[in-house]
């Protein structure tokens, strides 16, 4: 197998190994203790935490790129007892959490919920603080919580993850190999002692091979035959289901794991949302976005509100599904388009928003009355007209008489904080043209359940006994069983930092029974390169073809084609995202990963607004 020789990690002069041009899979695993399948911020959490205590861990992923599905992301996380609490004078308590877990969860794990509300301070807050991830942003309070917890880091998902990488990238026990599907388990004599797969781009195959695999492949979201294979009983599987979680929320690791005798558990906890819109970006692949506009009210294709717009997902979501058809028109006007809300760390700014989805004419329907909205949606104008009209009315009273949205007897997440006399964003009335409707469709967005492991993060097999050498986390793990039923939002990605570290510590405490181990810190970053605009490229064009090589599909190269039209869109120089490169020497001629880090910034983080 040949690894190519543009994932070389170059810093401080040194090649830090993500796969060399000479390297083979043997080269790889030698040395290596523990191989980590997911560079997403599970599986980079037990890396780190591994490698800190003297482990020499490889990561392996099937794309060219780290952060998984969580640097897309929001970014928050549910954290109890932190600074930013007390900042903004909540009380919260390990007690208090717990009974919150255990209440809105219904079925969730008591063990896992006890250990993770008494150290995600410890496990999550200050060890992300430590690498530099900040929250301006306060806190948010979250349907189920007796207190607001859902921290808000800088920078969403992107801000949140690349912190972790990065001290991965500068850690000298953390090697990286990029673009490898693992599609199988080595098993000898009972254990799990390494990976089988194959190069994602050549399609070559190969072995790694290591005393510790840890699963971090993340959840099935994206594999709706999956997701309706384990559809919970009593919900009528929609008609139309946007895909929302990662592109590669397969379910592969479920696979991988089941064939070395995993057991799985409650497949059925899905956690999907009531808040679909169509991805413009993916046109016809069914991909959707996690988007909202508080300001809106909900129509089903009758014209006629069918629940409180702001109530949890818990309530939302059934709402939905009993639409006949399961969607709806979410309808708002001129002044309230900027409370127009995406997830991800791609969508945080307005002009984005503004360019790509509400002057998307094939999307969104836009009038200047709202029968002349209602017929562009294919609404029956006169009820339509009718549930506006109506809701405007009980916005001036100050009482949602149907569905408790405002008023004395509102029923409100995500908008309060305890101790503030603030009663949250005050309802107005659509009355201001032009008039906008987004349509929205069910999304399936987390699973719950997966791959069944104890407190130590260890596989457990279908009598309940440890599989040894193999270990899950994050999304694959079903988190331990944190959720249960039902997410308290900030409850996926902390658990999946969480099961991570605690995972990366088990592993150590295992090799620690059988050498001293040696703790490593990070090296000190080199100065990030920089390049003008107007640097030459003469060099570039003269070796890189690259609208032939984005011209048509080639398989372990979408994430490079994507970029790269956005670059060519942009008109945009090649010295911008790979300034490390310039001036040109044939002898550096590589791709600094810690200076590519800052690059994705050029995507995936925008200024709030």
């Amino acid at each position: 197998m040949r690894i190519p020789g543009h994932v070389i990690v170059w810093l401080s002069g040194l090649a830090f190994f993500a796969g060399s041009p000479s390297s083979s899979p043997a080269q790889l695993e030698r040395g290596t203790d523990a191989i980590v399948v997911g560079a997403g911020i599970s599986g980079l959490s037990a890396a780190l935490e591994a490698a800190r205590g003297g482990a020499s861990v490889l990561v392996v992923d099937m794309w060219s790129i780290f952060g998984g599905h969580a640097v897309m992301s929001h970014g928050g996380l549910c954290i109890v007892g932190t600074p930013v609490q007390e900042a903004a004078g909540i009380r919260d308590s390990h007690e208090l959490a717990e009974q919150d877990f255990l209440t809105w969860g219904e079925d969730a794990h008591p063990g896992w919920v006890s250990f993770y509300v008494r150290n995600s301070r410890e496990l999550i807050y200050d060890w992300v603080s430590g690498m530099g991830v900040t929250f301006s942003g306060g806190v948010t309070a979250i349907p189920g919580n007796s207190v607001a917890r859902f921290h808000n880091p800088d920078g969403r998902g992107l801000g949140l993850v690349s912190p972790i990488y990065r001290a991965c990238l500068l850690n000298p026990n953390v090697r990286f190999l990029w673009n490898f599907k693992v599609d199988g388990l080595i098993l000898e004599e009972g254990r799990v002692v390494g990976i089988r797969g194959q190069d994602t781009r050549t399609r070559e195959p190969a072995e790694l091979r290591a005393t510790h695999v840890v699963l971090a492949t993340g959840g099935f979201q994206s594999n709706l035959d999956m997701v309706r294979e384990h559809w919970p009983e009593g919900l009528e599987f929609p008609e139309l289901f946007l895909a929302g979680s990662g592109l590669n929320s397969a379910g592969s690791g479920h696979e991988v794991a089941q064939r070395a005798g995993a057991q799985l558990f409650h497949m059925d906890h899905q956690w999907n949302y009531a808040t679909g819109l169509p991805d413009p970006r993916y046109p016809g692949a069914n991909r959707g976005l996690n988007a909202s506009n508080g300001a809106s009210i909900w129509l089903n294709l009758q014209g006629k509100r069918f629940v409180n717009e702001l109530e949890s997902t818990k309530v939302r979501f059934p709402a939905l599904l009993e639409q006949k058809p399961a969607r709806y028109w979410a309808i708002f006007d001129e002044k309230s388009k900027r409370q127009l809300f995406v997830s991800g760390s791609d969508w945080a700014d307005f002009e984005t928003i503004e360019r790509l989805l509400l002057s998307n004419q094939e999307l969104v329907k836009k009038a200047d009355t709202i029968v002349e909205l209602a017929r562009a949606a294919g609404l029956p104008p006169d009820v339509t007209a009718e549930s506006v009209r109506r809701y405007n009315q009980m916005v001036e009273e100050g009482t949602d008489r149907d569905y408790h949205r405002f008023g004395k007897t509102a029923v409100r997440g995500y908008d309060l904080v305890q101790g503030s006399e603030d009663e949250g964003p005050q309802p107005v009335k659509i009355d201001t043209p032009p008039f906008y409707a987004l349509p929205f469709y069910p999304l399936s967005r987390k699973s719950m359940g997966g791959v069944r492991i104890d407190m130590e993060a260890r596989v457990l097999d279908r009598d309940g006994r440890p599989i040894p050498g193999l270990y899950a986390v994050g999304e694959l793990s079903g988190f331990g069983g944190i959720n249960g039923k039902a997410g308290l939002e900030g409850t996926f990605l902390g658990p999946s930092i969480v099961t991570g570290r605690v995972v990366g510590r088990t592993i150590l405490s295992e090799l620690q029974r059988q050498r001293s181990l040696v703790p490593t810190t990070e090296v000190e970053a080199p100065a990030r390169p920089t390049a003008s605009r107007d640097q030459d490229q003469t060099a570039c064009v003269t070796c890189h073809d690259l609208e032939e090589r984005i011209a048509s599909p080639r398989w372990g190269y979408s994430h490079f084609e994507k970029v790269h039209r956005i670059v060519g869109e942009r008109g945009a120089s090649c010295s911008q995202c790979h300034a490390e490169m310039f001036p040109y020497d044939s002898d550096r001629h590589a791709i600094d990963r810690l200076s590519q880090v800052e690059t994705c910034k050029a995507c995936h983080l925008a200024a709030e607004r």
